[in-house]
């Protein structure tokens, strides 16, 4: 998926106007300005338009984490470098605290059903033999069944 795509996804699910975001941002010193945020929000045939690296929305879904579940014990860890759709899928879930049973339920809202043995191989290291690709699709779902579940 399209960085851009999920933070605007994500925004609405968690209703973050601007200056929510921007600190959630902030939380992990990735300062981000209002006129960088509006050019996210752009659609990319837009002149405007600038893409969200993987280290910016890194620092969006740690600081998302931080701002739903507190600061850990401990420095600030640096964002990834490189985001897969298995570590966006596993941030939102670790900022909401969701359990396997949870996030079944909330795939099942987006017509998507995957046994417990099937999510957790999405959460598995990825040199383990179990360990499976997060697909675009299943990710869209999750933030489709998400948003479905928060309204």
């Amino acid at each position: 998926m399209i960085n851009n795509d999920i933070l605007r996804r994500i925004s609405a699910i968690f209703e973050l106007n601007d200056e929510k975001i921007i600190a959630t941002f902030a939380l992990t010193h990735c300062e981000i300005t209002t006129a960088q945020l509006a050019d996210f929000f752009k659609e990319k045939n837009d002149d405007a338009y600038q893409a969200i690296t993987d280290v910016q929305l890194a620092g969006f879904l740690n600081g998302l984490i931080i701002a739903q579940r507190g600061p850990s014990d401990g420095p600030v860890r640096d964002n990834e470098q490189v985001l897969t759709n298995n570590m966006i899928f596993n941030k939102v879930k670790i900022a909401l605290s969701l359990k396997a049973e949870d996030v079944i339920a909330i795939l099942e809202l987006a017509d998507l059903s995957l046994s417990k043995y099937e999510l957790s191989a999405f959460f598995r290291k990825v040199d383990n033999k179990h360990y499976r690709h997060c697909s675009d699709d299943v990710l869209s779902a999750f933030l489709k069944g998400l948003k479905t579940h928060n309204q």
